[in-house]
């Protein structure tokens, strides 16, 4: 589908068009997770995530962060065993922690005539909080799985620190409480997420 078929320009919002669910796996990299908050079992559930996707039919889109700590091909940068694109699903790769920013995705997502978002993966407070809101700022409908994505907690040049949990938390609450013009924003968890957006 052409990508000019799946907007809806108001004065005040850009919309997508169409009831099409993608689930999108972010960053879930060796070394991304190896000092992640409760990273089996957030693995486990974006397993879970993953497994009924593909028995519901929908669409995966792996997105895969390279950087001078993950190289591009390093045993950093690789999936967690746990978790392996199949033969023919998407693979998009990024060096900013929005999915959106210098990538194809957008091209992608308008191939796959994609208009709702259902969201996993890491960091919880870089790359998956930049994603979401980049998805709803273009027009996606969106949903966080609630159980399946992760941080880890900061430790702060005044000896403070940001808890991972917190953190994980705190986007749960946010996120269904965002509002922007014609597009809707909820969390679900992974045994209960619907891949058509609640309601629709």
């Amino acid at each position: 589908m052409p990508a000019a078929r799946t907007l809806r320009r108001t004065a005040m919002a850009t919309v997508r068009e169409g009831r099409q669910s993608i689930l999108m796996v972010v960053d879930v990299q060796v070394g991304v997770m190896h000092e992640a908050w409760d990273a089996a079992r957030v693995v486990r559930q974006v397993a879970r995530t993953v497994e009924r996707a593909r028995a519901a039919g929908v669409p995966v889109v792996w997105v895969q962060h390279g950087s001078d700590e993950l190289a591009p091909g390093s045993a950093a940068w690789q999936w967690v065993p746990e978790l392996l694109p199949a033969p023919g699903e998407t693979l998009i790769p990024k060096r900013y922690n929005s999915a959106f920013e210098g990538t194809a995705l957008e091209a992608e997502l308008a191939r796959l005539g994609a208009s709702h978002i259902v969201l996993a993966g890491a960091m919880t407070n870089f790359c998956i909080r930049a994603t979401a809101y980049g998805a709803l700022e273009r027009g996606y409908d969106l949903t966080l799985v609630n159980d399946a994505h992760t941080t880890a907690s900061l430790t702060l040049d005044d000896g403070g620190t940001v808890d991972a949990a917190a953190v994980v938390r705190e986007l749960n609450v946010v996120l269904p409480w965002l509002q922007y013009p014609g597009r809707r924003s909820a969390t679900a968890a992974a045994e209960a997420v619907e891949f058509v957006f609640p309601g629709a």
